[in-house]
């Protein structure tokens, strides 16, 4: 049995818990299915085309991505770098301080009032981030983002040091993180979980318990209802019932070595970067459906293990669709010039074999500008093992059709690709932060953080973990707006198409059953592989996105879901 301890604030009289719950035991699941290693011919490994500067821009002097110590000599590195980009506004923390200021994670959210807050952690290198004297995450008042303001800091045991693993959801406005840092090991998974709905300015604690066995990164469902702890030394994942946010309840625990993992927009789906349980690194995709509907003591079959051969460490996934095909956005990190780490697309469509369609690098990046960076901050170093210029977190404005990636890339600072063609990606902006002048570390930025967006400003805020939080607009139009079309795409007017289902493989159709924004509009019983798909509502002269969500569900048993995206347009388009 594994007991529960009550959080501070349910402590009742002489130290006792108001409440005493103990946690059912749970049997480690190891994966049901062979692992099969699936491969697939990848796109060349080659940079990304590197964005083309508008008016205001500082831009690079070298190769794309790199900050040379030539730059550092000339006073260009303390001016900054930027690139159809502009600073709006930021909250950081100047010389002679030293501790760490930023950290792995940026979150953007809007309360029910209207308060517009950013949360981002400090949890770099924990007990290296000692010097802010508060370690805890950062609560920032974003009302006016010109100036951002500190509004309290979170010092539970899991805000106080996440590691990677902040994380929040906007459905149910819940911030949550488990307690972790690199050795994993030494400190136990204590999950908190805030309410920030009411007001984000001021969140809630519900509960502080030790349900995340061991903690480094973690995932949360689109619903709010589930929480995923992993941690990749130890093994393990453990899903984490949170829909009642003041009795968390372990409801399984998986035998894989997860880095950072996502869900699906359903939560059928489990993307989990850093599986080495064969030796191997790569990307698992885990059948979550049981976990997702509350079955007792659920089953998580493998649908498929997927590596690729630029691969360094991989570091996050992102499930996104493009012109209603599924993707992964996953991200590397680290590489210490052998193979550094960039993002790139995965083509999930089929999901039992997963394929790279294109790759986000830089040119500083590539093998052949290896020796050119001897000597550059940030490079040769004791830190180089962890530093350098290297990829580490993703992310995107939104799952469906999302215009842009932004990437937190180390040295390289923050960078934006388009990506309306997925198969084609080009890098249109960055911003790298001035260089503060310091003895130790070296003198570099560190920008690892997942940054978070604000589209309707075109604003993407991001952390540099030794100079601070950053609200940066997008300029120049590289940030197209959503009725703007990809290139060579088109919009369509049917309202009723005739969709083949994906992933079915050999089995029998026992029925269909189709999901238009989340709403049920057809159930189709019988052998048919094929399903008419019905658009209702009126098409305006805007662009008019619809997701679709197709359960099919077989005869011998398994349940296939195959999702969408169309743009509807009016046929004048």
């Amino acid at each position: 049995m594994m007991p529960s301890v009550a959080p501070a604030h349910e402590i009742g009289e002489a130290g006792m818990p108001k409440t005493l719950r103990l946690i059912p035991p749970l049997k480690v699941s190891a994966p049901v299915t062979p692992r099969a290693v699936s491969t697939a011919p990848e796109p060349p490994f080659v940079a990304t085309p590197r964005a083309t500067c508008g008016p205001g821009a500082w831009p690079e002097t070298g190769i794309q991505g790199r900050v040379s110590r030539e730059d550092h000599e000339k006073g260009l590195a303390a001016r900054g770098f930027r690139c159809n980009a502009e600073l709006v506004g930021s909250l950081t923390k100047e010389p002679p301080n030293l501790g760490t200021v930023g950290g792995y994670k940026v979150m953007r959210y809007v309360d029910r009032k209207g308060n517009e807050c950013a949360y981002y952690d400090t949890s770099l290198l924990p007990p290296s981030n000692a010097p802010d004297l508060t370690m805890g995450v950062r609560v920032v008042n974003m009302a006016d983002p010109a100036k951002p303001v500190l509004s309290t800091i979170l010092t539970t045991p899991a805000m106080a040091s996440p590691h990677e693993s902040l994380v929040l959801n906007e459905r149910r406005g819940v911030l949550a993180a488990v307690a972790g840092n690199l050795s994993q090991a030494v400190l136990p998974g204590i999950v908190d979980l805030y309410d920030i709905s009411e007001n984000c300015l001021q969140p809630v604690l519900k509960s502080s318990t030790p349900t995340g066995v061991y903690g480094h990164e973690s995932g949360m469902a689109v619903d709010g209802k589930t929480f995923y702890s992993a941690s990749f030394s130890t093994g393990t994942i453990v899903a984490i019932d949170i829909t009642n946010l003041s009795l968390p309840a372990p409801i399984w625990l998986g035998n894989y070595e997860s880095h950072g993992l996502s869900l699906s927009d359903d939560g059928t789906r489990a993307y989990v970067a850093k599986d080495a349980n064969s030796g191997t690194l790569g990307m698992t995709i885990l059948d979550t459906t049981q976990v997702q509907n509350r079955t007792p003591n659920p089953v998580v079959p493998e649908v498929s293990f997927f590596t690729w051969s630029s691969i360094s460490i991989p570091q996050n996934t992102v499930p996104i669709t493009i012109k209603g095909r599924p993707y992964v956005l996953e991200s590397d990190e680290f590489g210490a010039q052998v193979k550094t780490g960039g993002a790139r697309l995965i083509d999930i469509s089929d999901e039992a074999r997963p394929r790279v369609v294109s790759n986000m690098r830089l040119a500083v990046m590539q093998p052949e500008n290896f020796a050119a960076q001897a000597g550059d901050p940030g490079v040769d170093t004791p830190f180089r093992f962890a530093q350098g210029y290297t990829g580490h977190f993703c992310n995107v404005p939104t799952r469906v059709d999302p215009p842009i990636v932004a990437c937190g890339m180390a040295v390289s600072g923050l960078r934006i690709f388009d990506i309306r063609d997925p198969l084609k990606p080009k890098e249109v902006a960055y911003y790298n932060a001035p260089v503060k002048p310091r003895t130790f570390p070296e003198g570099s930025n560190w920008a690892y953080s997942q940054p978070a967006f604000v589209p309707e400003r075109k604003e993407v805020w991001y952390t540099d973990a030794y100079t601070g939080f950053y609200a940066v607009k997008l300029t120049n139009g590289v940030w197209p707006d959503p009725t703007t079309p990809a290139p060579n795409g088109t919009c369509m007017s049917r309202r009723v198409i005739k969709v083949n289902v994906r992933g079915l493989g050999r089995s029998a159709v026992k029925s269909l059953t189709v999901f238009v924004n989340g709403k049920r509009t057809t159930t189709q019983r019988g052998p048919r592989r094929s399903v008419q798909v019905k658009f209702t509502g009126t098409v305006s002269k805007r662009a008019e996105v619809k997701t679709v969500r197709i359960v099919a569900r077989l005869r011998n048993g398994r349940t296939v879901v195959d999702r969408r995206t169309y743009r509807l347009c009016t046929s004048g388009r």
